[in-house]
């Protein structure tokens, strides 16, 4: 057995007794070296009295393709110390069932595969592998260092089919996950701001989001200083929903008895939402001219989208508030009853756009994060657990050193 010890130096501290096939596996009985002292399992002394043996089977990684199952003989010492323990062994961890290599291969396999792939793959348990997977996504937060961010993004995503949301907190400077809740209520929000506390609160200088109500009363509730900042991409996106389509749905109607200029018109959503430069064909473009030149009111609506994108770029706050009362003023002035309605609901969330002479932040950095998750959530098809969910997301994006 020399020669096989030789070949197979795994186990330190243990010989190779035997190997024999069971099944489509290999066992392998392994004894301590009768001439090392084996050492406490609490306070790792050596321990010269052993009061009794006992036989554990253990699980390894594969060798040439076989499950590998270990017999080994542990010993059970007198420690002055700690009383009777079980002996440190360096490769296998207290009352484990299965060596450190192959906990190590397991998690290192869930990064890039799904569970259950990784159970079949090395002939464990679902249970198992998501058991230890945890504790290491535990044992790797655990060692982030406490966040103290000032500048934070709030979104939310979609967590199951049927409405379900959750929502993520970022720090905008880290790019780090810092919160993550089911719902998109204020109270799902709220545990974030108690978990960081007045202090951290009262650090927060702006905050980027969505014109969520929800995220806005909570915001304002708990950091009384923190500015808050309305994305660009999200109020652009609801005006597209509630003005363009609104006022293209109503020219489709009106032209019901001109059947041509209705189905132009009907199949013109995506070109009137899509930005100028993105247009891909020539043709698209004189479409386009075409298709507003005929139409006064979609004229107007579509100019009134590049004006009111403009406002996120003002160069002085004065220089905004100008231009503000000058897209109240021709939205009104339009006499489009859609216009009219969105410029009424934008007008009290002012400051919000104002914010971005100050604060030029947007919900960007998220919006990738979210794209990002839904791989993440792909690749496992679903998770059972939304906690656990939660802990592989924030140790995907542990922030920037």
């Amino acid at each position: 057995m020399r020669d096989i010890n030789t070949f197979l130096p795994f186990w330190e501290g243990f010989s190779v007794v035997n190997i024999k096939p069971d099944g489509d596996a290999l066992q392998i009985d392994l004894t301590p070296h009768a001439n090392r002292f084996p050492s406490c399992g609490g306070c790792l002394k050596p321990c010269s009295t052993t009061h009794e043996y006992c036989e554990r089977v253990i699980r390894d990684l594969p060798i040439l393709g076989r499950a590998v199952r270990l017999s080994v003989l542990l010993r059970r010492v007198a420690c002055r110390d700690c009383g009777k323990r079980m002996e440190a062994v360096s490769w296998l961890d207290r009352y484990a069932r299965m060596t450190r290599r192959l906990a190590d291969a397991v998690i290192q396999a869930c990064e890039r595969l799904p569970t259950l792939h990784v159970a079949q793959m090395f002939g464990l348990h679902w249970d198992t592998v998501r058991l230890l997977e945890r504790r290491a996504l535990q044992a790797a937060l655990s060692t982030l260092p406490k966040a103290q961010p000032r500048r934070l993004v709030m979104d939310e995503f979609a967590l199951f089919k049927g409405h379900r949301y959750a929502s993520v907190v970022l720090d905008a400077d880290t790019r780090r996950v810092l919160w993550i809740g089911e719902g998109r209520s204020r109270a799902a929000v709220r545990p974030f701001f108690e978990e960081l506390g007045p202090e951290g609160c009262a650090r927060i200088e702006a905050v980027a989001m969505d014109m969520n109500t929800a995220f806005d009363l909570e915001v304002r509730q708990h950091c009384p200083k923190a500015r808050v900042v309305y994305d660009l991409f999200h109020v652009v996106a609801k005006y597209g929903r509630e003005v363009i389509d609104r006022v293209r749905v109503d020219e489709a109607n009106r032209l019901r008895h001109d059947k041509p200029a209705r189905k132009v018109i009907k199949q013109a959503r995506w070109l009137l939402l899509r930005n100028p430069q993105n247009l891909k064909t020539p043709e698209q473009q004189v479409h386009l001219q075409d298709l507003l030149a005929a139409n006064q009111s979609l004229m107007t609506v579509y100019l009134m989208k590049a004006e009111l994108k403009a406002l996120w770029t003002p160069g002085a706050a004065w220089a905004w508030r100008s231009d503000w009362k000058q897209w109240l003023r021709h939205a009104h002035q339009s006499e489009i009853p859609a216009l009219i309605q969105f410029a009424k609901r934008l007008k009290g969330y002012w400051r919000g756009i104002v914010s971005r002479v100050r604060w030029p932040m947007h919900t960007g950095q998220l919006e990738g994060i979210n794209n990002r998750i839904k791989v993440i959530k792909r690749m496992a098809y679903g998770y059972r657990d939304s906690e656990f969910f939660f802990m592989k997301i924030k140790s995907v994006f542990p922030g920037n050193p």
